[in-house]
């Protein structure tokens, strides 16, 4: 069965909310010595994707809606269970997301996979009001703010955050990084905002995160340089 065909039979399940079918296809991963890294990124993130796409687009219902991203928030608990944990590496990322169950989703697959590679993760999820996030930035100063499968709506809020940033220099080695949500349907909105660091799923964010050329390069100051991306993976 090819990716695609895989990816869509999943994604039935979990519209249909068929539990046993779902963890079936998971199980069938297990099976073929897939990695816990992959299923995350080739099964569930893309079947999230489509989730959010259709949703967003009236094409899916809101009982369908509601079944899939409760069941894929089960499955993506077990299958972070599974991750091997690396040695921590002393870089720090406090993540943030649109207000969604689909949009916390997507976050907590990237926090997951990011948190495996050894990175030591605060995930805060959605909704949290800018002078709550500036605040936090300031008292901890992480390496990283991510924002992570971020809403339209959320848009107005990350300005003012970035904003401050620029203006008060509140922690000037954190970097501001963004992916998934509204960042991988509107493009070149990241640059169009002033943000470098831009990954378009889970895995890109820890390839891109972990590099420390990309990370060297980047600035809080980031509207005078052009655009940092992951590499682009295979289908």
């Amino acid at each position: 069965m090819s990716q695609e065909a895989l990816v869509e039979r999943f994604f039935e399940t979990l519209v249909n909310g068929d539990r046993p079918a779902a963890r079936t296809i998971i199980d069938e991963a297990w099976d073929s010595n897939a990695s816990p890294q992959s299923v995350i990124s080739d099964i569930m993130w893309p079947a999230h994707e489509m989730i959010e796409r259709l949703y967003k687009a009236d094409q899916l219902a809101t009982l369908g809606y509601h079944y899939s991203t409760r069941l894929l928030r089960v499955l993506i608990d077990q299958v972070a269970a599974r991750l091997p944990q690396r040695a921590r590496n002393g870089k720090t990322a406090l993540f943030f997301c649109g207000q969604s169950q689909g949009e916390e989703l997507g976050a907590q697959m990237a926090v997951d996979l990011l948190e495996s590679a050894g990175f030591t993760c605060r995930f805060a999820g959605g909704g949290v009001p800018a002078d709550e996030i500036l605040a936090q930035v300031h008292e901890a100063r992480p390496n990283f703010l991510v924002m992570f499968a971020s809403a339209a709506s959320d848009l107005p809020e990350i300005r003012q955050v970035l904003d401050s940033l620029k203006a008060i220099n509140a922690s000037p080695n954190t970097h501001i990084a963004v992916g998934g949500g509204v960042f991988n349907r509107a493009e070149g909105l990241a640059e169009e905002i002033g943000i470098n660091l831009v990954a378009r799923d889970p895995l890109e964010m820890v390839e891109l995160l972990a590099s420390d050329s990309v990370v060297a390069a980047a600035t809080t100051e980031v509207a005078k340089a052009p655009v940092k991306k992951a590499r682009s993976r295979a289908a």
